[in-house]
């Protein structure tokens, strides 16, 4: 995907509420949002796609602005069909890694039934906090308790892991990262995605509709998995690996001196 002039850029994030109708303006004080609707277009946009996938394009992300600031609301379809990518639509999301107690990280594979890079292998779970007044934030303080609630929420539905075994509390904030990725000529992402690290032995009991399959693997294993041609990755995981994640994994257990507050640009 070929980026415009970042000053261009930066105004059509900014400008997305007077170019996509799809997107609802968003305040403080705003109520839950309605959730997204289909349309006669959708039938041809999904067809040949998971009936259960497809119900959670329905879902209703946070839409931001350049400086991630909460600025409208629209449906998870919305948010990741190219053509709003492409004039600007961002939104928020967050990436979840989770190490046991030998310091492996659980990596999952994505399910064939997933619209978006179907059969990749990325982090423990990656999603997008909800516009809901449990998961919105407006300051990154309350941003990041919105996104650890929302991966409390996604790891039990994805993986089957219980909120007691991943407390609130325990998850560690680590930078934000901006990129987009096509998925294919359909699909793809434009986020800003908050960067959570935990450790935890957890039980899993994983939804074969979100995951076909997990493991854990040391640093050793991962970089082994990424000199195999016939393995493919998610975008955002390979940007994290490629610019953060060891260094990280060296340090885990005095990982609170990598934050960063500042937005990492990767677009």
């Amino acid at each position: 995907m070929t980026a415009p002039d970042p000053a261009i850029r930066i105004e059509q994030i900014n400008n997305i509420l007077s170019v996509v109708p799809d997107v609802n303006p968003i305040h403080e004080s705003a109520s839950r949002p309605s959730t997204g609707s289909s349309t006669e277009d959708d039938s041809k946009l999904f067809e040949g796609h998971n009936e259960e996938q497809i119900k959670l394009m329905e879902e209703v992300c946070i839409v931001l602005n350049y400086d991630d600031k909460p600025i409208g609301s629209a449906s998870k379809k919305t948010c990741h069909v190219l053509p709003n990518i492409a004039a600007g639509l961002l939104h928020r999301a967050f990436s979840v890694f989770l190490f046991n107690d030998k310091n492996e990280l659980l990596l999952q594979q994505r399910a064939d039934e997933k619209i978006t890079f179907a059969n990749m292998w990325t982090n423990t779970c990656c999603s997008h906090p909800l516009a809901i007044p449990t998961e919105i934030g407006f300051d990154l303080e309350s941003s990041i308790v919105g996104v650890k609630n929302a991966a409390q929420r996604k790891l039990l539905q994805e993986l089957g892991i219980r909120s007691e075994e991943v407390p609130v509390d325990k998850f560690q904030f680590l930078t934000r990262i901006h990129y987009e990725a096509p998925s294919d000529g359909v699909w793809g992402e434009h986020e800003m995605d908050y960067i959570l690290i935990i450790k935890a032995n957890v039980n899993l009991d994983v939804n074969p509709n979100e995951c076909r399959d997990v493991k854990y693997v040391s640093a050793t294993a991962l970089k082994e998995m990424f000199k195999d041609e016939s393995i493919t990755f998610t975008p955002w995981f390979k940007l994290i690996c490629d610019s953060y994640l060891f260094k990280w994994w060296d340090n885990l257990d005095d990982i609170s001196k990598f934050r960063s507050d500042e937005i990492d640009r990767m677009i």
